[in-house]
């Protein structure tokens, strides 16, 4: 399919792909989805996309919930991304969760879908105190690529950039991108799918701020501990999930609204 003639996109995964971060539920979301979804429509103004992310996933529940749904909607262009769910727990295992991920592109691009995804950057940089799991991260981008490679499935490479774990591109929870990390990572997948009108730019690093000193950081890591980690934990040990309840916001194909005001994107948002 030429560059930019997609009219059917469907987006599968987590918290990420549904928006959170980028609004939220009282101004409505937007995300990384929706706004390569606006991409996409200004070259083909006739796009129609449907988003069946839902917040907390696994990769195996995104595969066993949305992958049926998606096939049935008959993309033309899908973004599929997951694991960082999995990466996130005692019980990681590896090679289940690049399963569930290959069997995501091998039915989608069997069916003639061309698939997109992404690598993740090293959270260890974003949160110091998950440094333990970086090598989790690695292992797992090494598994995308091969995987992705099979199936002749785009690969966004913004595990591999620098600026993607500018803190600046994250949300004060540091597990979900901010709207500016969301803006760059559509810009990515765009570049990645050869989107005409796109470069490289989503890689050029941020303006330079101030470091802020050892003892700064130090408390920072305590506060970001209390109000996110600890009750993200509890979640954990409890057996529950911020998207428990909930359901794909956008599971139909539908013509691309507008993107909302800007202003409105600052608002409070949801926990991870």
């Amino acid at each position: 399919m030429p560059s930019g003639d997609y009219v059917r996109y469907v987006a599968l995964g987590d918290s990420q792909t549904e928006g959170v971060g980028d609004g939220d539920d009282a101004v409505g979301l937007r995300g990384f989805a929706d706004r390569l979804a606006e991409h996409l429509a200004a070259v083909n103004p006739g796009l129609q996309y449907a988003n069946l992310a839902v917040r907390g996933r696994t990769a195996g529940q995104v595969r066993a919930e949305q992958l049926g749904p998606a096939l049935a909607l008959r993309p033309d262009l899908a973004t599929v991304v997951a694991g960082v769910n999995d990466l996130l727990r005692p019980r990681y295992d590896a090679a289940e969760v690049a399963k569930h991920l290959e069997d995501m592109f091998a039915a989608l691009t069997d069916a003639g879908t061309h698939v997109v995804t992404l690598t993740f950057p090293d959270v260890g940089k974003i949160m110091p105190l998950a440094r333990p799991v970086r090598s989790r991260v690695l292992d797992l981008n090494t598994r995308i690529r091969a995987a992705a490679a099979r199936h002749g499935v785009a690969v966004a490479e913004t595990g591999r950039q620098a600026v993607t774990t500018d803190p600046r591109m994250w949300t004060e929870d540091r597990l979900h991108a901010s709207p500016l990390g969301h803006e760059r990572i559509a810009a990515a997948l765009a570049h990645a799918i050869h989107l005409p009108g796109t470069d490289d730019a989503w890689t050029l690093p941020l303006p330079p701020q101030r470091v802020p000193s050892r003892r700064q950081a130090a408390g920072a890591e305590l506060r970001w501990a209390a109000a996110h980690l600890g009750p993200w934990l509890g979640r954990r040990l409890r057996g529950r999930s911020s998207g428990d309840g909930r359901t794909a916001r956008r599971p139909r194909l539908l013509p691309l609204s507008p993107p909302p005001d800007s202003a409105a994107q600052t608002g409070p948002r949801d926990s991870p």
